[in-house]
Order: structure tokens, then C-alpha cells, then sequence
């Protein structure tokens, strides 16, 4: 029986139900600290495969691919700060003023990781370049952030803590496992090559486990009682269209500077992202404890809209790719 055009993809139902288990039955407790072990396993595993997948060429030409690099900083902490100031007499009526804070500083934070170098792997884009860009600016919003919020909110805080503790959680989450990767890439690289589908499903099984453990924090801290509805419904609008015109603008700019395919796609993915796992702990510092949850349910919503946004746009990118494929194979006979 022929699977029907309208109906998503398995993955798309996938994110769908599992936002909706969440929303139900949110982990919280013991279960919720067992999942996040379970899901920061599932990651540094996720980046384990990618370094023994990825050859040092490879590795090389994406640290060194400055212009891709530059685009994505651009867009993370030039256009996401010039987009929350200007966007601000269309969209600060549709929410409360805490929340348009919240927007605000959401704007300010650095680029996601996980979820952009597994987005970036499913859509089959330049995935060291990905590793690279994504990597660094998480660790330059560790330091940047902090200063773009004071210029967008005028807050100031003490960042030592939060910095010191993002700056150890990434390294022991992402470099360390890749690396590990890396130096076993003799002994297991050719084991991973041939069972590429077991890297494809800890990339889709790393992106549900975020996606149920962030939205069950969301969920258990208020998500949907924080706020009038009209005002949830007016900042779903708000995120969506941040994200709408964030998309469309790293997608033009990469395709008017030239950029390939693969190149196309990570600098979409890393640059239209927002990290939960950054601004949380940030907010801790900057904020006091009242606000937190106000100032946290943008980039909570956010988070979980622009996971479901780019997995169905990798899952495009991903049957583009696999159509142009089986175009030159045919060509090739």
C-alpha cells in the first residue's frame, strides 16, 4: 500500500508523539535525572560515531572553512539581536512585556549543538563543518551572551559560574567523545562506514530524547499555565516568525554568497538555531529566580518549534539530496 502524500514522515510523527507523551506524561524526579543521563549518553555517543566517521581531511576543511563560520556567527549574534530590536513594536503587543523579554534574550544566545550537527547529518550537509561552527559558537556565546544582554535588557550579572560550568559540559559532552572518536577511527572507522543506519538512528534517537526531556522541564515548570492563552498564542506567532525569517535569510545569504548544497544546509541549521542548554543556566545568573520562568518559556517554546521546523526541513533536504543522487546514477549508465 502506497504511503500517502499528505501523511509525514516517521520521524515528523515521531517528534509529533513524542511532544505529546511529553505534554502528558512529563519526566520528572529520579526519572527525569535518569533521562537526562540516558539522553546525554545518547549524544556523546552521537559524537563519538561522527569522530570515528570523519576523516582528519575532513575535519581540517571544516575548521578552516572561515567563510561558512563567519556567515553563521553573523547570523547568531548580529542578525537574531538586530531582528528582536526591530520585530519590537510588531510583535511586543501579541505577548507581555516579561515575555518580550524573554524574546530579547533569547536573540542573545549562541547556537544550539546537538540538535543542529544531527539536523545537519540528517539532511546530509557538511557535517565537520557543522561539528566546527556549531562547537565554537556555543562556546563564543559563553562569553558574548552576557554581553549582548546587557546592551538588549540593560542586566547585568556575574557570569564566572555559568561560564566555567557550559565551558566543562560541552567539553566532556561533545569534544571529548568526538576526539575519542577520532583516535579510534583506525580500529572502528570501517565498522561505522558499514553500518551507516546505526549512525542515523542515534542521530533521530538523540533529537527525541532532548525533545522529550526539555519539553517535560517546560511542561512540569508551567509551560501552559504561566500565561494568558492569547499571550501563548501571540508568542507561538512571534517564534515562528523569528524562526520564519531566520531560515529564509541564512538560506538566501548562503545560496547569493555562492555556497554549495552541503555547505547551504549547515549554515541554515547552525544559524537559525537558539540553545536551551546554554540560556538556561545563564538565566540563573542574570535574572533573578521570579523572572526565570517568564524570561525562559521563549526560548523553551522556540526550542521546541525550531526542532520541529528543521526536522521536517532535513528530512527535504534529505529526499532532495537522494533524488539528485539517483538522477546521476541513472545519468551515469
Amino acid at each position: 500500500m502506497a504511503r500517502p502524500r499528505l501523511l509525514p514522515d516517521n520521524f515528523t510523527l515521531a517528534l509529533v508523539a513524542t511532544v505529546t507523551v511529553a505534554s502528558l506524561l512529563p519526566c520528572q524526579g529520579t526519572v527525569a535525572v535518569a533521562f537526562g543521563w540516558i539522553t546525554n549518553l545518547a549524544i556523546g555517543l552521537l559524537f563519538f560515531l561522527h569522530g570515528a566517521k570523519l576523516s582528519r581531511q575532513a575535519i581540517i576543511a571544516g575548521a578552516t572553512h572561515w567563510r561558512l563560520h563567519l556567515l553563521v556567527f553573523a547570523s547568531t549574534f548580529i542578525l537574531f539581536p538586530i531582528l528582536g530590536l526591530v520585530l519590537k513594536p510588531l510583535l511586543s503587543p501579541l505577548v507581555t512585556p516579561d515575555l518580550y523579554l524573554g524574546m530579547l534574550y533569547l536573540c542573545a544566545l549562541p547556537a544550539t549543538v546537538q540538535s543542529s550537527i544531527a539536523f545537519t547529518s540528517l539532511a546530509r550537509g557538511n557535517i565537520p563543518a557543522a561539528v566546527c561552527s556549531a562547537s565554537a559558537s556555543s562556546l563564543i556565546g559563553i562569553f558574548l551572551t552576557p554581553l549582548l544582554v546587557q546592551l538588549l535588557l540593560g542586566v547585568h550579572g556575574d557570569t564566572g559560574v555559568s561560564t566555567l560550568d557550559a565551558i566543562g559540559k560541552i567539553t566532556l559532552q561533545l569534544l571529548v567523545p568526538f576526539i575519542a572518536g577520532q583516535v579510534l577511527r583506525r580500529a572502528i572507522g570501517d565498522w561505522v562506514d558499514r553500518h551507516k543506519p546505526v549512525l542515523r538512528y542515534v542521530d533521530q534517537g538523540s533529537i527525541l530524547l532532548v525533545v522529550y526531556t526539555a519539553f517535560s522541564a517546560a511542561v512540569i515548570q508551567g509551560l501552559w499555565h504561566q500565561v494568558p492563552v492569547s499571550a501563548l498564542a501571540g508568542l507561538v506567532v512571534a517564534c515562528c516568525l523569528l524562526l520564519s525569517i531566520a531560515l529564509f535569510a541564512t538560506t538566501q545569504l548562503s545560496r547569493r554568497l555562492g555556497f554549495d548544497k552541503a555547505d547551504e544546509i549547515t549554515i541554515v541549521f547552525c544559524g537559525s538555531k537558539k540553545s536551551l542548554a546554554t540560556g538556561v543556566p545563564m538565566a540563573q545568573v542574570l535574572f533573578a529566580s521570579g523572572s526565570i520562568g517568564v524570561i525562559l518559556l521563549p526560548l523553551m517554546l522556540f526550542h521546541q518549534i525550531q526542532l520541529m521546523v528543521c526536522a521536517v526541513l532535513a528530512q527535504r533536504y534529505a529526499q532532495r539530496q537522494n533524488r539528485q543522487a539517483t538522477a546521476q546514477t541513472a545519468q551515469s549508465r
